[in-house]
């Protein structure tokens, strides 16, 4: 058995592995405190880190200790208190399991256990089992480079967190063996001269005795080869294959009228940026396009679409209308992956929800993998919600969910967009 012991000093990131394995056990009470962060969060704030707080009793461990009663004889360090037979009090607080900051009528508590994750950890977090819905490969677009990493044999030089044990001890193994074949060899001859020359001679003879002194000097030698050297080292090799892609586009339409006021707003702009932060992060290849509406419909940059102030009466087919014309100009059905996604309150001129419901079904549909739409309405639904329920029966690519407040907002987005199985 052999063992290796790295003496290099840690870098700053010494717990990155401790880190990463507090994570995956309490993932389940880490993420609802994620979900919890979103609600109280600015606009501006949505992609950073956070720091947050698990209930300590959601993070113990169980453990092994001596049952009471019974005689036990402990010897602790350090003490410069007690003699044998002294009486040790009892800890303040009970049973000694300390206080915390929560008052108890019993001296027991805990603190709750504060935890701060990173930007990376948090939307890692946040956006985990999610995925575009019926996302296929429409067509094999050549000018576009995808890679992916895959594994490609053993190298000798690489970072010590890819290397291969078996393999290096291997090596050492072989080097160390064809190296000191030559000493085995001469110290095995040495024997058999031995052996013969005390067969008609003593160990006295001046002939043994040399011949002990090289096997003492080639066993020197075979014991000076280092049991591992650098070239015996072998690191896992990964190479990138090119892999074909997909192309992929969204649209993003917003109600702005004068119905939608501020706090709708927020809430639309809110949903809108965890899409675009999903969408940026998971896919490398995929465009978006912003389209705010009001009596007209306007193609907008992402600058505008979340912070201009414009507002006006209410035509949600203008939207529509726009998103069909940009298609069929731009994004061919037969080479893109289309989606849509809506947010408004659902207030529109009553002629003009059929329409809009005609325009899914004829045109826009027929051309997309999935299209959601989420309405932000405190009381009840508007006209263009019970126009869509229609479409919503007849076509399984189509969603539709309600917010009432920006605490809906997490588990709508993550039921339109959680990762089907297969």
């Amino acid at each position: 058995m052999s063992q290796f012991i790295d003496r290099r000093l840690n870098g700053k990131n010494k717990s990155m592995v401790n880190r990463q394995r507090f994570i995956h056990r309490f993932k389940k009470q880490i993420k609802e405190a994620v979900s919890n962060a979103i609600a109280g969060r600015s606009i501006k704030d949505m992609d950073s880190g956070e720091k947050i707080s698990i209930p300590a009793k959601d993070i113990t461990e169980p453990h092994f200790q001596h049952a009471s009663g019974g005689k036990r004889h402990i010897v602790h360090p350090g003490n410069q208190d007690f003699m044998q037979g002294d009486k040790v009090k009892r800890p303040e607080g009970g049973d000694g399991q300390g206080g915390g900051s929560q008052a108890s009528d019993s001296g027991e508590g805990s603190d709750d256990f504060g935890f701060e994750i990173s930007k990376e950890e948090f939307l890692d977090l946040f956006f985990e089992d999610l995925e575009l819905p019926n996302l296929i490969k429409t067509r094999l677009d050549q000018q576009i480079e995808s890679f992916k990493w895959v594994r490609a044999g053993y190298t000798p030089h690489g970072t010590h967190a890819n290397i291969n044990v078996l393999r290096s001890l291997r090596g050492s193994i072989a080097r160390r063996r064809a190296m000191g074949s030559s000493y085995r060899r001469h110290i095995h001859e040495c024997e058999e001269a031995i052996a013969k020359l005390l067969e008609t001679t003593t160990e006295e003879d001046d002939r043994v005795v040399a011949l002990r002194k090289d096997i003492v000097r080639l066993q020197k030698s075979l014991k000076s080869i280092p049991f591992i050297d650098t070239f015996d080292l072998r690191f896992n090799n990964r190479i990138k294959q090119p892999t074909p892609t997909t192309k992929a586009v969204i649209f993003c339409l917003m109600d702005v009228s004068g119905s939608m006021d501020e706090a709708k707003k927020d809430v639309a702009k809110r949903f809108f940026i965890l899409l675009y932060l999903f969408l940026t992060r998971t896919y490398e290849r995929i465009e978006v396009v912003f389209i705010r509406h009001h009596t007209s419909a306007k193609e907008v940059n992402e600058e505008e679409f979340f912070y201009s102030r414009e507002t006006g009466g209410t035509v949600v087919s203008s939207a529509l209308e726009l998103m069909d014309e940009i298609i069929k100009a731009r994004y061919p059905s037969s080479e893109w992956n289309i989606y849509g996604a809506q947010a408004s309150d659902g207030d529109n001129w009553n002629n003009d929800s059929p329409h809009c419901r005609d325009l899914l079904v004829q045109n826009i549909l027929p051309m997309v993998q999935y299209f959601a739409y989420v309405e932000i309405m405190p009381r009840h639904h508007q006209s263009l919600w019970e126009a869509y329920l229609t479409v919503k029966e007849h076509c399984p690519f189509f969603a539709m969910q309600h917010i009432e407040d920006v605490r809906d907002i997490y588990p709508v987005f993550r039921e339109l967009f959680k990762r089907k199985t297969a």
